[in-house]
């Protein structure tokens, strides 16, 4: 298709050279939700040599309201996100190289996945997995694109390595977050506007428009039609582990032991065995057919119920039970399923 990026090229700040340097860069995007699908696709077809999405979820029919990479076949299906998005992007361009990685994102495997990107696109929702893109970001010198959407509002801002203070410096005057998705609902219009607002830092990173990225945060309410922007540069934490003169990186720190965690705004626990233990599929059936319960096995997951609690057990051992929100409670049942 030789003219596929015509219309791009016309676009002066970009041009041949830009999408040259485009052609050959790798991004990395965390999160394949509702910013994750705008943000991927709008790469892809961007023209974008390389890239990797990580999540660790499937896609449920309450996603396709805005998540405009999945089908309804997808949600019926329960196919993990990632593997229904590299689908539907491979046949938007055949020529990108995707990496699929369908796992729970934690510091050892932030820092496989970013070994040779230019960017990181955040598409996630909590704070966590945010530090965890401030301190690779930082320590590969490569800046991250922060995003955040719920109701009709979002934010944008692209952190960079040198160039400002980091998401880390700003924890302690965000304000507490109570507000998500599944708690407070979004209209479509937010997602698309932050993704392409995210899109177009990432455009301006890799085409070398540096000096065209913004220098301050960006935050709009699409219902309400207003807008405001906020340096934050005078909030630079001279003592930071992440930014400072000494780094630490705290959030790249693998912990020890099995994980438990309530995920953002959701009533699931998430269970991840310590690391010397291996579970699989098959112990997740074999589970079922002990508690007598009914369960589905496909080439991702096994899912099965017991106690009204909805259990999805990853083909890497990754454990979610839907409907609870009791820590103690997920700790009982995973021992009971697993001893």
């Amino acid at each position: 298709m030789e003219n596929r990026f015509s219309r791009q090229t016309l676009f002066k700040p970009i041009g041949n050279s830009g999408q040259a340097q485009l052609s050959t860069a790798h991004a990395v995007v965390i999160g394949c939700g509702a910013l994750g699908s705008a943000i991927t696709e709008t790469l892809v077809r961007a023209g974008i040599g390389k890239l990797t999405i990580a999540d660790r979820d499937y896609v449920e029919s309450s996603n396709l309201q805005r998540q405009q990479l999945f089908t309804e076949k997808d949600a019926l299906e329960g196919i993990p996100k990632v593997i229904a998005a590299e689908k539907r992007l491979k046949k938007i361009r055949q020529d990108v190289e995707i990496t699929a990685v369908l796992n729970h994102i934690d510091g050892p495997l932030i820092e496989e996945i970013t070994k040779d990107a230019q960017i990181i696109l955040d598409a996630t929702d909590n704070f966590e997995t945010r530090l965890l893109m401030n301190d690779i970001a930082w320590k590969r010198g490569i800046p991250w694109i922060y995003g955040a959407c719920v109701g009709s509002s979002g934010t944008v801002f692209p952190f960079i390595p040198g160039e400002s203070a980091c998401f880390r410096c700003l924890l302690p005057v965000l304000p507490a977050v109570n507000e998500t998705c599944d708690t407070t609902g979004i209209i479509a219009p937010a997602v698309q506007i932050t993704a392409a607002h995210q899109s177009a830092e990432a455009l301006k990173w890799l085409t070398g428009n540096k000096d065209a990225m913004r220098k301050k945060l960006f935050h709009f309410d699409v219902w309400n039609s207003t807008h405001v922007e906020a340096g934050i540069s005078r909030m630079k934490n001279a003592e930071c582990e992440t930014c400072g003169p000494n780094p630490l990186y705290p959030a790249l720190v693998e912990t020890e032991g099995t994980g438990y965690a309530i995920l953002c705004g959701r009533a699931t626990v998430q269970v991840i065995p310590e690391a010397s233990r291996k579970l699989t599929i098959a112990d997740g059936e074999a589970v079922a057919i002990r508690l007598g319960a009914k369960y589905k096995v496909t080439p991702f997951f096994v899912e099965f119920t017991v106690e009204s609690f909805r259990c999805i057990l990853f083909s890497n051992g990754r454990l979610l039970i839907h409907g609870l929100k009791d820590l103690k409670k997920g700790r009982k049942l995973y021992h009971q399923f697993f001893g």
